[in-house]
């Protein structure tokens, strides 16, 4: 007899329980199908390393990009639509869009990080450690290491993606690992304040100390090209008085050819 009512008492509870999650999930669709979109959140994830977008841009690109969203019920607002948009924007790395319980449009957005600027003389552009470029934006300057002259890149004004020439994307990639080996080695990075191109391709190394101008020639081999600058530094300048050489050529290979 008292299993029997043991049985039934635990029946009873199931079976509430059953009609209670049922009726949750009832309220909880109806509420999700129901519920309009209450407001906009934008939150740039790296905000604190790149100010390329902030909040407003975003908000500003939806509104004339995406069309009316708040008050919308949250089941009519295309959210692959919206971040589509915002990825469109070339300082953009990526972006994503969800709701919460509130009702609010959240968007995170990531930016893209510069690892070089290249600067022509009527146009320029960044590029990412990937070899990604994207233009030169209004709003911010980001502080990388700064390539001028002329630049061997055959690339629209405002171009944002892949390089698709061959030749043009190698020699950015080069330029990269070059600049990359600045900064972990030998203390280049600070030693070296101007990288620039010449009409012949030629890189031209300026030191932050001295006369001597360095002709690199292209960014191919440039272990082997700062190994002869270190050479010259160590067993040729201090032979002579500072501003001796104007020019140190050290493109060629087991050369180091000094100029007055």
């Amino acid at each position: 007899m008292k299993a029997g009512i043991r049985n039934i008492l635990a029946a009873t509870v199931i079976c509430a329980v059953a009609i209670a999650l049922a009726v949750c999930l009832g309220i909880s669709g109806k509420t999700g199908r129901e519920m309009a979109c209450t407001g906009l959140k934008v939150t740039v994830l790296d905000s604190a390393k790149n100010s390329f977008v902030n909040a407003d841009d975003i908000r500003l690109c939806l509104d004339r990009d995406f069309g009316e969203y708040i008050g919308k019920p949250l089941h009519e607002i295309d959210l692959d639509k919206a971040e589509g948009i915002i990825d469109k924007r070339s300082a953009v790395l990526n972006s994503e869009a969800f709701f919460t319980r509130d009702g609010l449009l959240n968007i995170h957005v990531t930016q893209r990080e510069a690892a070089i600027r290249f600067q022509g003389k009527t146009t320029g552009f960044y590029a990412d450690e990937e070899g990604y470029v994207f233009p030169l934006q209004p709003n911010y300057t980001s502080h990388v290491t700064i390539v001028d002259g002329k630049i061997p890149v055959r690339i629209e004004q405002g171009y944002k993606g892949e390089i698709q020439d061959s030749k043009s994307r190698q020699w950015v990639l080069d330029i990269l690992e070059m600049v990359s080996f600045m900064k972990e080695s030998h203390g280049w990075e600070k030693n070296i304040v101007q990288i620039s191109v010449q009409d012949n391709g030629d890189i031209i190394l300026v030191p932050r100390t001295g006369n001597e101008k360095f002709i690199f020639g292209g960014p191919d081999n440039f272990e082997e090209k700062f190994a002869r600058i270190e050479k010259y530094y160590t067993a040729i300048k201090p032979a002579k008085e500072d501003g001796h050489y104007s020019s140190v050529n050290v493109k060629y290979d087991g050369q180091i050819i000094c100029r007055e």
